[in-house]
């Protein structure tokens, strides 16, 4: 899957993605181009030709408690 900006120009690629039982919400890794890779960057991911809209986050994505 190609990861896309706000302009449509492709800017990475998806490696890895799915759906997190203990967040609820569907996750992902890839790569992306250093410029566009800032946390909290709204991002599009190409699913099946519709861009989804995605948020740049550091990982660990839960804290340990």
């Amino acid at each position: 899957m190609e990861i896309a900006d706000a302009s449509n120009n492709i800017i990475g690629i998806v490696t890895s993605g799915t759906q997190s039982p203990s967040l609820q919400k569907a996750i992902g890794m890839g790569y992306i181009a250093k410029e566009h890779a800032n946390e909290g960057n709204e991002i599009y991911i190409k699913i099946r030709d519709k861009a989804v809209k995605a948020v740049i986050v550091k990982t660990p994505f839960l804290k340990k408690q």
